[in-house]
C-alpha cells in the first residue's frame, strides 16, 4: 500500500540529515506502517529534497533496517522486528516516539545479562585509569543530590565507565544501547516527583567490589542495583 503523509516541521531543508530525520519520524510515528511503500516523487517535493539526497537518505535508513527496496515494488517499510535497535539512531527515534513497558522490560533483561558480567570482569581486569573513571562518576553522583539532570548524567557516566572497565571490547560498546535508555528512564523517574533512594551508595558498593577484585561481589551488587532501579521505576 502506498501512503502519503504530511511533511513534518523542520524537514524541508532538503539536506540528507534532515530527510533522514523526517522519514524516521514518519516511520516511528506511524505515518508509514510496516509494508507501506514510499511515494518517492511526492517525497522530493514534500521534503524539499533532490532525488539524489532522497536516495542517499533511503540508503541510510536501509542500512539501519527500517527500509528495503524490491524491484517492481519500490521502497517500503520493513517489519518492526527487523529494525536494528542496536543502532544508536534507531534507538533514539524509538525513545522519542514513545516506548512501551515491554520494550523497557526487554532492555532490563539485556542489562541484567550484560552489566553484572561486565562488573565481574572489571573486578578482574580493572586498571588504575578504570578506577579513576569510576571514582569520578561517583564523586559527580555524590554532589548532585538536588539536581536530577546532573544525577542522571553521573549515573550514565558510571555505567559507561563500568562497561569500559570490563576491558571487553564488545561489552564496552554496549553503552550505545544501555546509556540512552538509562538517561531516558532516569529523567522520567525523577520528573515523576516520587521519593527515591539516592543511588550513590549502591553504585559505590559495586565500585568497591571492583576495586577489591571481588568478582562475585561485583556481579551480585550490580545485579541488585539493576533490580532496585527496576522496582523504583517499573
Amino acid at each position: 500500500m502506498t501512503q502519503r503523509a504530511n511533511a513534518g516541521s523542520g524537514a524541508g531543508h532538503g539536506s540528507q540529515g534532515a530527510v533522514v530525520e523526517a522519514l524516521a519520524k514518519r516511520i516511528f510515528g506511524g505515518s508509514y506502517g510496516e509494508g507501506d511503500v514510499l511515494a518517492l516523487r511526492e517525497l522530493t517535493a514534500e521534503l524539499g529534497a533532490t532525488q539524489t539526497v532522497l536516495r542517499e537518505a533511503i540508503k541510510v535508513l536501509t542500512a539501519k533496517g527500517l527500509l528495503a527496496t524490491r524491484p517492481n515494488h519500490g521502497t517500503y517499510v520493513r517489519p518492526r522486528e527487523e529494525w536494528n535497535l542496536l543502532d544508536s539512531d534507531v534507538l533514539r527515534w524509538k525513545l522519542a516516539a514513545g516506548a512501551s513497558s515491554d520494550f523497557f522490560a526487554d532492555l532490563l533483561e539485556l542489562r541484567r545479562s550484560i552489566e553484572p558480567a561486565a562488573a565481574a570482569l572489571a573486578a578482574e581486569r580493572r586498571t588504575d585509569d578504570d578506577l579513576e573513571a569510576l571514582n569520578a562518576a561517583l564523586s559527580a553522583m555524590a554532589a548532585t543530590e538536588d539536581d536530577p539532570v546532573l544525577l542522571v548524567r553521573a549515573d550514565a557516566s558510571f555505567h559507561m565507565a563500568m562497561l569500559a572497565a570490563s576491558n571487553n571490547r564488545f561489552y564496552a560498546q554496549m553503552h550505545r544501547v544501555i546509556v540512552p535508555v538509562l538517561i531516558h528512564r532516569g529523567r522520567a523517574m525523577y520528573a515523576s516527583g516520587g521519593e527515591f533512594e539516592h543511588p550513590h551508595a549502591r553504585h559505590a558498593a559495586v565500585a568497591a567490589a571492583v576495586r577489591d577484585r571481588d568478582l562475585d561481589g561485583a556481579y551480585m551488587l550490580m545485579l541488585e542495583l539493576l533490580d532496585k532501579s527496576a522496582r523504583d521505576f517499573p
